[in-house]
């Protein structure tokens, strides 16, 4: 009787160390959720004189393909690009609902939109948006300054991106 009631509490302690680490590890979804990041605009005000456009275009689109490097490398959300008849594929290059229309063909259930502002030598500021297109909801609006104008200042700001959206994001 007594090897009966120890076999009963073994059993039940193994079930609720089940459980236990159920919750605190829950499964991954099985279908990641699934989220476009369409190119960023980019303006200068700062009113340097030296010409940086060549660079300015190229740092800022290294840092749409960082935030989409970011979201998608813990494999919790699936990036799907965006596909527009011209580049960048932004809201200001194309219409509002042209752009939303390019978003939702491309299967994604979120879009992530934004834009870089030089004001000055060393200051930088990213406004971002997550848009659920399912329930045509803005889930996050958030403006980020950062300072230095080379790569590594742009990545940064990517990564500080990245890492601001998934916390935003609805947990698959």
């Amino acid at each position: 009787m007594r090897s009966d009631r120890s076999r009963g509490f073994i059993t039940a302690m193994a079930a609720l160390v089940a459980l236990c680490a159920a919750v605190a590890h829950p499964a991954r979804s099985a279908t990641p959720l699934t989220i476009a990041v369409a190119d960023f605009d980019y303006t200068d005000n700062s009113g340097e004189v030296n010409e940086q456009g060549a660079a300015h275009r190229a740092r800022v689109a290294q840092f749409a393909d960082l935030v989409r490097e970011n979201l998608g490398a813990p494999g919790d959300y699936r990036v799907l690009p965006v596909d527009c008849p011209e580049h960048p594929c932004t809201p200001i290059n194309m219409r509002p609902d042209e752009f939303i229309a390019a978003a939702r063909r491309s299967g994604a259930r979120f879009v992530v939109y934004g834009g870089i502002r030089k004001m000055s030598t060393l200051v930088q500021w990213g406004d971002f948006e997550l848009l659920d297109l399912q329930s045509e909801k803005l889930l996050l609006q958030r403006t980020v300054s950062f300072r230095g104008d080379n790569d590594e200042a742009f990545r940064r700001a990517a990564a500080f991106v990245g890492d601001t959206l998934r916390d935003a994001m609805p947990k698959p």
